[in-house]
């Protein structure tokens, strides 16, 4: 498919108060990683078309993403081929039953464009980011781009889905590491959103919950009671790190509506295509759209048509695109891959296309959709001199066309 986008720039004389308006009013308190201004200074303006076409994709993926969930919870054999710890795999078995429809399901998949047409390079399945970035950013960009418009609100298709589950005036917590800014961030939006809807929330973090008969339980000071609604977060694989008392096995096996259950650990693995012949389900939108996906020893060393991966990877890092990396760097995620290939995955690497600004700087650009138990939820964008997107990326709104194209009608 043709990828129908562009960048346009924040004006200089308003690139200012446009960020200070970012900081402030979107939730975004790091706005400087080391030397790399995290705020870009330009939106990406995408056409009516091609909005939709992502968003299809990332609803059929999202779809399959479920399915394959609910066979592996069945399938022990398969999950541990995923490179998960010991820990999580244990903790499975307490989960007897897992209905999706007593929770919500939150994914964000990540899109490039390339030379080829667009590619999917993972889904963010476990505890997806970018949440404020996709509501209040393209709100307030539209106040300095003119002839653009949001397309839609991340937290309007939380808030459905939990006025769906919930009573009103049930109490949600908020789940996540506390001590990290940029965590605290995520979790304040939507601690703000969800009150002025009517819900009580608490922020918290995973042992401030304890569980009596699989319902949680806040023992925060101050902030002590039944919980009905979860949203975590916290990257599963952390809560491996807390002490047994803390009883994090509990999220397992909760009655309570969570956002997101346990299960999507299993999807956020990068190692998940090595198992996908063996789960008995049907995926042709996840095996047509990702590159193929090989384990690390099937690959022959220094062949530069391939890329490792971490199967826990997030954020971008330990990805191993020559372009954009020290060559020290590679070295240490060859050595990685080495020692322990069983937490790697291999993926075809494919040619990011870079997109050119007003004035002549060229940026790669990723764009994630987000989906709210299987239909899509809002736009991230994020765009980086390098084609690996990582920490040093800049977050970007995501606009469509007013009218829905450039020339305000359909090519």
């Amino acid at each position: 498919m043709k990828t129908t986008i562009e960048l346009k720039s924040i004006p200089d004389d308003k690139y200012s108060d446009y960020r200070y308006d970012v900081i402030f009013n979107a939730y975004k308190w790091d706005p400087q990683v080391g030397d790399h201004n995290t705020i870009a200074r330009q939106v990406v303006m995408m056409e009516e078309d091609t909005a939709q076409q992502l968003e299809k994709w990332a609803e059929q993926l999202s779809e399959e993403t479920m399915l394959m969930e609910e066979a592996l919870v069945h399938q022990p054999v398969l999950a541990k081929k995923l490179g998960l710890p010991k820990q999580i795999l244990k903790a499975f078995e307490r989960l007897s039953r897992y209905d999706r429809n007593n929770n919500i399901r939150l994914m964000r998949f990540d899109f490039h464009p390339t030379t080829d047409g667009w590619a999917l390079s993972e889904v963010n399945s476990d505890v997806p980011g970018g949440l404020a970035e996709a509501s209040v950013l393209p709100e307030i960009a539209c106040k300095y781009i003119e002839g653009a418009k949001p397309r839609k609100n991340i937290g309007e298709s939380l808030l459905q889905a939990f006025n769906e589950r919930l009573e009103e005036n049930s109490t949600i917590a908020l789940i996540h590491a506390t001590s990290y800014s940029d965590d605290r961030q995520v979790m304040e939006f939507l601690s703000d959103y969800l009150q002025v809807h009517g819900y009580q929330t608490v922020l918290a973090a995973p042992d401030h919950i304890k569980w009596e008969n699989k319902r949680a339980i806040c023992i925060m000071e101050g902030k002590e009671g039944p919980i009905d609604g979860i949203i975590r977060f916290y990257p599963l694989e952390w809560m491996t790190m807390l002490p047994r008392k803390s009883g994090w096995k509990g999220y397992f096996d909760c009655r309570v509506s969570s956002c997101n259950h346990p299960v999507a650990i299993l999807t956020q693995s990068k190692r998940l295509p090595l198992v996908w012949d063996e789960l008995g389900v049907d995926i042709p939108a996840w095996k047509g759209l990702l590159p193929e996906t090989r384990d690390p020893k099937a690959i022959k060393p220094g062949d530069d048509g391939w890329i490792y991966k971490p199967a826990l990877g997030r954020v971008g890092g330990g990805i191993s695109i020559k372009e954009a990396i020290t060559e020290k760097e590679r070295i240490q995620i060859i050595k990685a891959v080495r020692r322990d290939p069983a937490g790697w995955v291999a993926q075809r690497k494919f040619i990011s296309r870079p997109l050119t600004d007003a004035n002549g700087e060229s940026f790669h650009l990723c764009v994630g959709v987000f989906t709210v138990n299987g239909r899509s939820a809002g736009f991230y964008g994020r765009i980086s001199p390098f084609p690996r997107i990582d920490e040093r990326a800049g977050d970007i709104p995501v606009l469509i066309f007013k009218g829905g194209y450039k020339n305000e009608r359909k090519p």
